[in-house]
């Protein structure tokens, strides 16, 4: 079972449509799968997709924070989410990319705890920009 990390913490997962294959999906799915390697631009974005999930096989991986940032620049406005190997150090960016929420398993919310989660809840007031134009 996965846990959802949001701005107010651990929530549980409220999707329950399922997910389909991004090679796989026809134009009127409502949520897809998407591995680390696809291009944006090859993504439909059509009215029925409520929700894209975004694959990131390791932490090391920054190829989903593009992913996000183009869709968002695409005009992608339903509910966008990081699943994988992201770490609490990468929320704060994960949200400014465009997501709105990490998928994580229990083991990993075992090492790092909700107050980790929580603590880069803040993301838009601590970034570099407002720090420097403080």
């Amino acid at each position: 079972m996965s846990i959802i990390v949001n701005d107010t913490g651990f929530t549980p997962d409220t999707w329950e449509q399922g997910y389909a294959a991004f090679g796989d999906a026809a134009n009127d799915v409502q949520a897809l799968d998407i591995p680390s390697d696809t291009d944006p631009a090859d993504i439909a974005l059509t009215p029925c997709l409520q929700m894209i999930r975004v694959d990131f096989p390791s932490f090391a991986d920054g190829r989903g924070f593009t992913i996000a940032r183009m869709l968002r620049l695409a005009g992608y406005t339903g509910r966008l989410r990081a699943r994988g190997h992201i770490i609490s150090d990468q929320y704060a960016m994960a949200r400014r990319a465009g997501f709105d929420e990490v998928e994580i398993t229990q083991d990993m919310a075992a090492r790092q705890p909700q107050a980790q989660w929580q603590f880069r809840a803040n993301w838009k007031a601590n970034d570099y920009q407002a720090r420097v134009r403080g």
